[in-house]
């Protein structure tokens, strides 16, 4: 059995960041990937090297060699780096902690602000005058903590939400665009398509079938019975 990390520890908070820079997991932290240890989930990301998907580190699918994985320290980093979302363990509703947290007062208050939609219509250089810093310096301190850029990681956050409607919401998709920050339907479609390969109806179809699938494992005779009523 293995140790579980202990993250609220500042000196192993920095340790498991530096880990997560290095890319490959360590041998300590791909045993805990292995027991999918649910101290890591949230905290990082692994890429899957041979197949170009990201997944969370609790995910129930097979996991890879080590020498296959590569670590991330949030998912629009694992994105910025063209790894796609795991349909499986549905990286957005991963739990947010990342290893800084609580080290970085500024990058937490600009979290917060691209939560709530600053830059839905707003520049990085006027949330970096929000936050009394410079764009660049704003830049650089998403880039050393979150591992991607403001605008990736406003872009993530407005995929997650979106999935997690299109999963757990019967809303037309034109409404989940709308409350999502995408300017249209239109361009919620391409962003899926170009990050998980298939448009956002094809990911809601994959819910409803496998809802119905659920159904009528547990009430066969029920189902069958309504299938020959419609015959």
């Amino acid at each position: 059995m293995i140790t579980r990390l202990r993250l609220e520890c500042p000196a192993r908070q920095r340790y498991l960041f530096f880990m997560i820079s290095t890319r490959m997991p360590s041998e300590h932290t791909y045993e805990a990937i292995l027991h999918r240890d649910p101290a890591l989930d949230g905290v990082v990301f692994s890429g899957v090297k041979t197949t170009g998907i990201y997944c969370r580190p609790v995910c129930k699918a097979r996991v890879p060699f080590r020498k296959n994985i590569a670590l991330y320290p949030s998912a629009a980093a694992a994105e910025a780096a063209g790894f796609r979302p795991c349909l499986r363990c549905r990286p957005e509703t991963a739990p947010f902690c990342p290893a800084w947290k609580g080290t970085k007062t500024t990058v937490e208050r600009a979290l917060g602000l691209i939560r709530s939609g600053a830059l839905e219509s707003g520049s990085v250089q006027q949330l970096a005058d929000r936050l009394g810093i410079g764009a660049r310096h704003l830049s650089r301190l998403f880039a050393e903590h979150i591992g991607a850029s403001p605008k990736q990681l406003a872009q993530t956050l407005r995929i997650q939400k979106a999935k997690r409607l299109i999963d757990q919401t019967d809303e037309t998709l034109d409404n989940i665009a709308s409350q999502s920050g995408f300017g249209s339907a239109r361009r919620m479609r391409a962003t899926f398509v170009a990050l998980y390969g298939r448009p956002p109806s094809s990911i809601r179809n994959m819910r409803r079938r496998k809802t119905s699938t659920s159904a009528k494992s547990i009430h066969p005779n029920i189902a069958f019975q309504n299938e020959g009523s419609i015959a």
